[in-house]
């Protein structure tokens, strides 16, 4: 996938400013960033990448434009995906009927904030809000990450000013809890942590059962340290409107714009228009027999969640 860096998709006056302040954005020197990124991916036997200019641009964002930084980030990007095959696998497509019939049940559902919004993306997760008999977590994870990558492409909000994260657990009980699967959240929030090129800014657990409160707020343990911190639980059905204006919110969770039907029309529309990128995704990876020993990626492996050898290891648990 390859197009002019002067195609590039210009920021609001808001989030440019943020993205000068805080992330060392040089608007002038962007579009030699971009293709110097692309000169140093063609020169990587062992990666092959989507160069399209607004995902390189969004991992030169995520690394506060450090080009060495983002080098790095890509060649995790596509080297952890490896490693978490349950979720980056071949249903991983825009039209699979499994990633469709998950969109339909309103697991996820995409918050659109306002063109002049500068805070950061908003994802609510309905945990309870599909057939644990039918489905896996990690089914449901395979479906965010997708979202994911859009965001990457596509939100500048999420790119400049990070996202956020509303783990609905209206209705929870034991099955759900245990359904959670702690191990692929703590594999797929190293992944996050590591490898994507957007900031997390907050995993809020709101409408959790007293019973359980005591259960999640241990789910911490399973993120990693920094993450660790931007966790809350809370049992107050009033919470979310200190997260989310009541503009942003659909009607069924008080708020003023539209319903959670309307958000999903919209989301099963976006992401079927990615049909040909994630197609494309299939054939993107890290092939470890080509890489060259004078550029490892893991230059420090006791820094990641993930050994030098690629695989997965435990995060300690406290």
């Amino acid at each position: 996938m390859t197009s002019s860096t002067y195609n590039l998709r210009p920021l609001s006056a808001g989030l440019q400013q943020i993205a000068v302040d805080e992330l060392n954005e040089v608007p002038q020197r962007v579009a030699t960033d971009i293709a110097t990124l692309r000169d140093w991916l063609d020169k990587q036997p062992h990666l092959c990448s989507c160069n399209d200019e607004q995902f390189l641009l969004a991992f030169l964002r995520g690394t506060k434009f450090s080009l060495e930084k983002a080098k790095q980030k890509i060649d995790r990007f596509y080297t952890l995906q490896k490693v978490i095959p349950e979720v980056f696998n071949e249903h991983r497509l825009a039209d699979d009927p499994q990633v469709l019939e998950i969109i339909r049940a309103g697991v996820i559902l995409r918050i659109p904030l306002d063109a002049e919004d500068t805070g950061p993306a908003v994802t609510i997760i309905r945990a309870c809000s599909y057939d644990l008999d039918k489905f896996k977590f990690q089914d449901i994870i395979r479906v965010g990450s997708m979202f994911g990558e859009i965001m990457m492409l596509e939100d500048d909000n999420a790119t400049v000013s990070g996202y956020m994260e509303i783990m609905d657990m209206t209705g929870v009980t034991a099955a759900n809890l245990f359904a959670l699967q702690p191990q692929m959240l703590s594999k797929f929030s190293a992944y996050a942590d590591e490898a994507m090129p957007t900031r997390q800014k907050g995993i809020h657990f709101l409408n959790v059962p007293g019973a359980f409160e005591t259960g999640f707020n241990s789910l911490r343990s399973f993120f990693p340290e920094k993450i660790k911190n931007r966790v809350s639980v809370s049992s107050d059905p009033e919470a979310i409107f200190e997260l989310i204006p009541r503009k942003y919110l659909p009607k069924e969770y008080g708020g003023t714009k539209g319903s959670v039907k309307d958000i999903l029309e919209q989301m099963e529309a976006k992401i079927l228009s990615y049909r040909e990128y994630f197609q494309e995704t299939q054939n993107y990876g890290c092939n470890e027999k080509l890489r060259e020993d004078s550029n490892p990626l893991f230059k420090r492996p006791e820094e990641s969640h993930f050994g030098a050898d690629g695989s997965f290891r435990m995060l300690n648990i406290d």
